[in-house]
């Protein structure tokens, strides 16, 4: 649903670019890659989602399913960050003509995964939020599904939930790893593109994780190529603090040495 009527109508009136993201989701770095990519000028709403400003009202009548980011194009409302990026680029993707592989709609398919893995392996190092704050959310924030996941993080996701998010993950990284190793230097060929847009933000993720991307050598090679690009030092890193890294990262090598971690986990144990 790539354009959507606001039910806050004072959306209508607001000229040039706004766009409401959070630092560290994903679908955000996503769509602040292209705009610095295409050099777009944009008046940022940062939304806290450490403390659920996505649960809030005002918010849910920018972005009906509470999520970030939300884009305002001169009146016009763009909620899902795949229609969004393609939007401030001015194109429409196609699937490769010669694999045939759709690459946005697998780095969106991705997303459920990501956001699962992310929270049982970064976001666990956290200390759970006071219970007001969950009764909080579970009775402001309309999306059913995201206050089920909020309920199945308190709980734990179960071994066999991670095990299958792991292991689809690592089917899509396989399927990108092939689709580089016929020596392009992009995804989608020899011009970047929204496709590496789309996939540089989910790669870093689980880069922090300390995914095995021994795995996947061309995927590697090619992450390490998007990761010269000016966009992903502006738009990513700029916005990942460096002592939250150095937090992740310990919390990694803890998970490590119990024998928890990513790499415990579907066919990365193997």
């Amino acid at each position: 649903m790539p354009e959507i009527e606001p039910k806050d109508t004072s959306l209508k009136s607001l000229t040039g670019v706004h766009v409401w993201h959070a630092p560290l989701s994903t679908c955000s770095q996503r769509v602040r890659i292209a705009l610095a990519e295409t050099a777009t000028s944009y008046q940022s709403h940062l939304v806290n989602l450490e403390k659920d400003e996505h649960a809030s009202q005002s918010y849910q009548s920018i972005h009906p399913d509470g999520l970030v980011p939300a884009l305002v194009d001169n009146g016009r409302l763009i909620i899902e960050s795949i229609d969004i990026i393609q939007h401030i680029a001015g194109v429409s993707y196609s699937p490769d003509t010669d694999s045939g592989i759709d690459l946005l709609k697998l780095a969106d398919d991705a997303q459920a995964d990501l956001k699962l893995l992310t929270f049982e392996f970064l976001f666990r190092s956290k200390p759970t939020p006071p219970a007001e704050s969950i009764d909080a959310f579970q009775a402001n924030h309309q999306n059913q599904w995201l206050r089920q996941f909020r309920n199945d993080f308190i709980r734990g996701f179960g071994k066999d939930r991670i095990d299958a998010a792991v292991q689809r993950t690592d089917s899509g990284f396989q399927t990108l790893n092939q689709h580089l190793s016929d020596g392009r230097e992009y995804l989608g060929g020899n011009t970047f593109s929204v496709a590496d847009i789309a996939w540089m933000p989910n790669v870093h993720r689980l880069q922090l994780m300390d995914w095995p991307f021994d795995r996947t050598p061309h995927l590697n090679s090619w992450f390490q190529r998007m990761q010269s690009r000016p966009s992903y030092r502006e738009a990513l890193m700029q916005w990942q603090p460096d002592e939250l890294k150095r937090s992740f990262a310990i919390y990694t090598g803890l998970r490590q040495a119990q024998g928890t971690d990513v790499r415990a986990f579907g066919p990365l144990k193997s």
